[in-house]
């Protein structure tokens, strides 16, 4: 028989909704206790509201993180952190009690920008994590300072413009983000240029950025510390079973971090022994489902916790939601951790998938139907990892005659 949990009583202007409060928390797994716990942080939260004298229409974020900061001050070491007053806030929000955001500004370069992130959405198929996060600030960035009484000028927009823009951002920048930028901005001219914008198309005015990437080999695991990462996982809990599952995924399909957070447990054909893998730009793919990362996925789909979330993987902790693809990045480098290696990002498990099966005697185009690569172009990066076909090539090392200068 389970141990029975208190539940405090709340007072104070919050006490109408603390009922509504536990129901929405049980959807979304909360432990009794833990309940519990974020109850009595709610009536705290409403008893500093009545000694306040504000309404709980006025609770602001701002607000809520006063309230934490009070509580530090008091003594108080339990939910008091400025991350522990999301959770009440967000229920709020939700309710419609806490004042709205503040509007969306609006202007020629918000409409612009509006109109170009759906453009990415519609016709380029982009996902909107990357045109939130990377295609629209580089477009943004590039038409700050444009938006004055005269409107932004775009017919005025010249190569110089183009490239005083880059001599300035790109020595702030690493290689990589630098190469982000002008790939972003290549774009974003080019809507300029298809929406009648420009007259003259700049994307040529966009020089490529210097770099050794095509010069170097590409950098998987070795088969040892592949094994290493696996066997970090203690497969007797529940997130062992979850990272040891993501692991084979990523280095026995050579799944993208998005690939593996976006997977449905509708994506999963029993039946057939078939993967459906949501790809880069609305691409739907069929994988073959290998017996052992078939198995991993039955040993962790046997305990996942039950939650309206439909993701394959998600957190073992409240609120469960699926994860995003920056956790399943975070998953590779707490297993590197755990196994004493350096760390490495999860796209470097789709290099080891890659790199594993020219050694096993794939063919480039195979290789290249398992990655799902758009064009030949990408999969020929690996042609340079086979070392044994690559050796008659080389031509040998001139050496100097006995007796000549």
């Amino acid at each position: 028989m389970g141990r029975k949990v208190w539940y405090p009583a709340v007072s104070g202007p919050l006490s109408a909704y603390a009922a509504g409060y536990v129901a929405w928390m049980r959807a979304r797994s909360y432990s009794p206790s833990a309940i519990s716990d974020r109850l009595w942080q709610f009536d705290q939260l409403s008893r500093w509201l009545d000694r306040e004298g504000l309404p709980v229409v006025e609770l602001t974020l701002a607000q809520c993180l006063r309230f934490a900061a009070s509580r530090r001050a008091a003594g108080v070491v339990t939910l008091v952190a400025p991350q522990s007053m999301t959770l009440p806030y967000e229920y709020l929000r939700a309710l419609g009690l806490t004042p709205a955001p503040p509007p969306v500004p609006h202007g020629p370069v918000e409409d612009l920008l509006a109109d170009y992130g759906r453009y990415l959405l519609i016709e380029r198929g982009l996902t909107p994590h990357t045109v939130r996060d990377a295609y629209v600030p580089a477009a943004r960035l590039f038409l700050a300072g444009r938006g004055g009484p005269g409107g932004l000028r775009l017919d005025r927009l010249a190569p110089a413009d183009v490239s005083m823009f880059l001599a300035r951002e790109c020595p702030q920048r690493t290689l990589s983000g630098a190469r982000d930028l002008v790939s972003a901005l290549r774009s974003f001219l080019r809507y300029l240029h298809l929406s009648g914008l420009i007259e003259v198309p700049l994307v040529w005015a966009l020089p490529p950025i210097a770099d050794l990437r095509d010069r170097t080999l590409p950098r998987g695991l070795e088969p040892v510390a592949v094994t290493r990462l696996l066997a970090s996982c203690d497969r007797r809990r529940l997130v062992g079973r979850r990272d040891f599952a993501i692991l084979l995924l990523l280095s026995r399909l050579g799944l993208r971090a998005g690939e593996v957070a976006g997977l449905r447990l509708d994506d999963v054909d029993w039946r057939r022994g078939l993967l459906l893998i949501r790809g880069k730009g609305g691409r739907y793919d069929e994988l073959p489902l290998p017996d052992d990362v078939g198995q991993a996925l039955v040993s962790y789909l046997r305990r996942r916790p039950r939650c309206q979330s439909r993701a394959v993987f998600v957190r073992v902790t409240a609120p469960r939601r699926e994860l995003n693809r920056s956790t399943i990045g975070w998953v590779v480098r707490a297993a590197c951790d755990r196994a004493g290696l350096p760390r490495v990002g999860a796209h470097r498990l789709r290099h080891t998938a890659a790199t594993q099966m020219l050694r096993r005697g794939a063919s480039l185009a195979e290789i290249g139907e398992v990655l799902r690569h758009r064009e030949q172009k990408t999969t020929a990066i690996y042609a340079k990892v086979d070392r044994t076909a690559l050796r008659p090539l080389a031509r040998p090392w001139p050496t100097t005659r006995a007796g000549t200068a």
